[in-house]
């Protein structure tokens, strides 16, 4: 014969239901959130809080005009066809854009969203620390029928970050399957993505604490390896970077010389961080807004 449960195992039990009932109809009203939020937008913010991870909407994404984009054609072909690929249904990889900071990595993606959101792609930027939840947001959107591109700007690890094997789990050989309505592409100034030294490129390595040298420098260059694409940038040559000058000037309505604007871009090149397209960029914004300021005295 059975005995009757105390009041106290009653009570826990009536607890751990309440609890059970809430833990559902918090996992249901989420899915609802994030399939009503996929409906209207077309560029989200994965964020963490409290344990609870979310797809954010960004209201007003920076859309980059692909015909901003001066110096890397090539790349952007490359990344264009990739892109579309992706979107007919047919294979397509994984991107990695390494090379030179301000030389349009970032830009460069984001101008796949300007020119395909209207043919269903979508945009998902994921901080580095959050990684780790890369399989939540698979789950989140493995039943829609638009296209989403996983976009993790500026990566660079450390050895023990756990952010660098959740990644390259979802990259090339996790336990899991990866749905098909989904990429990654990803900027990082470090074309392994990962600190290497200069005595990791001769053999035998002069460390006594490592055993198998080779097989460590190995794992280092493995993350960028299960990129398909790994598209390089490098910093511009004058030419291109007066060119850049002259687009954005146009753009901008700036009236004056061609000789005076390259003679203004070069001198601002002169004491900035070097020669790019984001330098351009900033030259012209501060070149329109001292006009703007003059003109309105």
């Amino acid at each position: 014969m059975s005995e009757k449960p105390t009041n106290t195992e009653t009570l826990l039990l009536q607890l751990l239901e309440k609890v059970d009932n809430l833990l559902t109809r918090f996992q249901v009203e989420t899915t609802q959130s994030s399939n009503d939020v996929l409906d209207d937008y077309i560029a989200f913010q994965w964020r963490q809080l409290n344990g609870n991870g979310n797809l954010n909407p960004i209201k007003h994404p920076h859309l980059v005009d692909p015909s901003d984009l001066i110096g890397v054609d090539t790349q952007l072909q490359t990344l264009d066809r990739n892109t579309r690929q992706f979107l007919n249904n047919t294979p397509a990889n994984h991107v990695l854009l390494w090379g030179d900071r301000g030389t349009g990595k970032s830009s460069l993606v984001k101008s796949m969203l300007m020119r395909y959101a209207d043919h269903g792609l979508r945009l998902i930027s994921v901080g580095k620390e959050e990684l780790i939840y890369l399989p939540d947001i698979a789950e989140l959107v493995w039943e829609r029928k638009e296209k989403f591109i996983l976009f993790c700007d500026d990566l660079a690890f450390n050895e023990d970050d756990p952010a660098y094997r959740e990644l390259k789990a979802m990259l090339e050989g996790g336990v899991s399957a990866q749905p098909d309505n989904l990429l990654i592409y990803a900027t990082s100034n470090r074309r392994h993505l990962m600190p290497r030294q200069v005595n990791e490129n001769k053999f035998p390595l002069d460390d006594e604490d490592e055993l198998y040298p080779r097989e460590a420098t190995e794992e280092k260059v493995s993350l960028s390896d299960r990129f398909g694409l790994r598209l390089a940038f490098y910093r511009i040559p004058q030419n291109t970077y007066l060119k850049i000058v002259s687009h954005y000037a146009q753009k901008r309505g700036i009236n004056i010389s061609t000789s005076e604007l390259h003679q203004a871009a070069l001198e601002w090149e002169a004491s900035s961080s070097g020669r790019s397209g984001r330098v351009a960029y900033q030259f012209i914004t501060d070149l329109a807004g001292k006009l703007a300021l003059r003109d309105n005295v």
